[in-house]
């Protein structure tokens, strides 16, 4: 039973919300019964079929780091309703077509593929959206229920798909997909979110696509998460692609059968997702993970060799709280462990690693199922789970981050004795550091988590040097494009940051702080050439003041 002095049921917001997207869930569900039957009707190939769950993940692959970029850059609900006005507007296209008999086999990829780039850019605006909803406590039970709510969906939205598909065709399905994004439209277009103002411009997509990218590539844990998803997704992704051939080919049934084996999957999800919590407090998080990799590789083992559906049922289930136990503790992981600026972008990279290896696996093991049976590919998938499980012991997952992320506002933008504009620039900062001989050892060691902060935050070409006429002095230098540049990464400092700044605060000789000097480039071919210039003209913008 759920803590309600940590559950986030106890929002109203959020409740909405929650109920809203089951809703939409539900539709979604049943959208795939029909998409993934209907082209197994069409007598598509396995591949073809394997290609409708593909056709959905690759957009993910594809867009969601644009997406994230808009997500961080832009008002989040807003990009929540466009996604979800152009998903409706979709499903309903697909409907009218497959009512007119218009749909083939490639019409059916592009309207999934569509469907899915709605999915793609609502899918880190939606995630990130989550931590404006709760208090940052509240978040992984937050995000445990989401997988919960999608997995409650997958256990009944199948079932009632395949009836919907086998009473009324694919065509209402489809149709009951688009009714079912009206009530989150409208919750969300009832919310008004009180966000903090903005206090700088929106960067360019396409350098806050380059920060979200450098920010995950200079957090050595955030990188170790993508990695483990992609390999987890890849070999996961075989059960829920396969699965219309299990019920056709292994099981031997229809869309009803077809609906029973998703349910199966949706209802060992939910119970992954309600036991998750328990499970955090009991197993690290690489022991929830390495278990949900055994639990879907006996999972798909077990749908390969046994040809039998009572014992079918039981594994789709096990492999479905593998599933969501591992797909959450990841989501989890790269949400707690990044700053509310870039959390859109680090969501949208751990997407695209996810989903990116669900979409390679589809195809690879509808390519499997096609030459060499689907025994055989179920089979490779659960031997590739296991190589998952033993990875865990070469690059293990980190904790859960606890750390405090919440910005660190004691920096405010300092006076220049030079005017300088928000493009001005190439800016150079230099440090002077005092540093004792004896304290040399420990001040290595923290520039060098120092470097890698800076760096990770926007700096470019970091360096530290010694003055070789004094010994105990440091300089430590970098650069910055434009002032909005320099301004934007002292912004992005977090209070787990000013650790680091701490430790090194200890180090200066006699507490003294060390000197800043923030230069600004000029080129002497761009001064009049007319009158010798003015004196000022060519001094820096120094400023003797604290570390910045």
């Amino acid at each position: 039973m759920a803590d309600t002095r940590t559950s986030p049921f106890q929002l109203p917001l959020f409740r909405s919300v929650w109920i809203a997207s089951l809703c939409s869930n539900f539709g979604g569900l049943i959208q795939s019964v029909g998409a993934s039957w209907m082209m197994t009707s069409l007598d598509a190939s396995p591949q073809m079929i394997a290609l409708v769950q593909a056709s959905t993940s690759l957009p993910i692959m594809l867009l969601s780091l644009w997406a994230g970029a808009v997500a961080d850059n832009l008002d989040r609900r807003r990009v929540m309703l466009a996604a979800q006005g152009f998903m409706l507007a979709i499903s309903a296209l697909l409907a009218i077509g497959t009512w007119l008999g218009m749909v083939t086999p490639w019409l059916l990829l592009v309207f999934t593929f569509l469907i899915g780039c709605g999915t793609a850019v609502n899918g880190p605006a939606w995630q990130a959206s989550v931590g404006d909803m709760v208090p940052r406590p509240m978040l992984p039970n937050a995000v445990a229920y989401n997988s919960m709510g999608f997995n409650i969906a997958r256990s009944l939205g199948p079932a009632i798909g395949g009836t919907i598909v086998a009473v009324a065709g694919a065509a209402a399905a489809f149709m009951v997909n688009a009714a079912s994004y009206v009530g989150l439209i409208a919750v969300l277009s009832r919310w008004q979110p009180d966000l903090p103002p903005r206090k700088l411009p929106r960067e360019r997509l396409g350098v806050a696509m380059a920060a979200g990218v450098r920010y995950v590539q200079m957090s050595p844990h955030i990188r170790i998460v993508l990695g483990r998803a992609a390999l987890f997704g890849l070999a996961a992704s075989a059960l829920p692609a396969l699965m219309p051939v299990v019920a056709r080919d292994v099981v031997g049934g229809g869309p009803l059968t077809y609906g029973l084996l998703l349910g199966a999957f949706g209802i060992g999800a939910v119970g992954g997702a309600l036991g998750s919590g328990r499970l955090r407090a009991r197993l690290s998080t690489e022991g929830v993970v390495r278990l949900a990799s055994l639990g879907l590789a006996a999972g798909a083992a077990t749908a390969a060799l046994s040809g039998s559906l009572p014992l079918v049922l039981p594994a789709l289930a096990l492999a479905g709280a593998g599933w969501v136990l591992a797909l959450s503790t990841f989501n989890v992981s790269v949400q707690m462990a990044s700053p509310r600026w870039v959390v859109a972008r680090a969501i949208s990279l751990y997407q695209m690693a996810a989903f990116g290896g669900m979409a390679a696996g589809s195809w690879l093991f509808g390519t499997i199922a096609g030459d060499h049976g689907v025994v055989i590919a179920l089979v490779t998938a659960a031997l590739l789970q296991l190589a998952s499980f033993a990875t865990g012991f070469v690059a293990q997952l980190p904790g859960i981050s606890q750390v405090d992320l919440d910005p660190y506002d004691a920096w405010t933008e300092p006076d220049t004795a030079v005017p300088v504009e928000a493009r001005s620039g190439p800016i150079v900062v230099t440090i002077e550091h005092r540093i004792a001989e004896a304290d040399i050892a420990a001040f290595l060691s923290v520039m060098r988590e120092r470097r890698r902060i800076r760096r990770r935050d926007g700096a470019r070409h970091w360096t530290l040097l010694r003055d070789l006429g004094e010994a105990d002095l440091w300089v430590e230098r970098y650069h910055f494009a434009t002032w909005l540049d320099y301004v934007r990464h002292n912004q992005r400092r977090t209070k787990a940051d000013q650790v680091i700044g701490d430790a090194l605060h200890g180090l200066w000789v006699g507490g003294v702080p060390p000197v800043v000097h923030r230069r600004i480039e000029r080129q002497t071919g761009s001064l009049p050439t007319t009158r010798m210039p003015d004196a000022r003209e060519l001094d820096p913008i120094t400023d003797a003041s604290r570390a910045s």
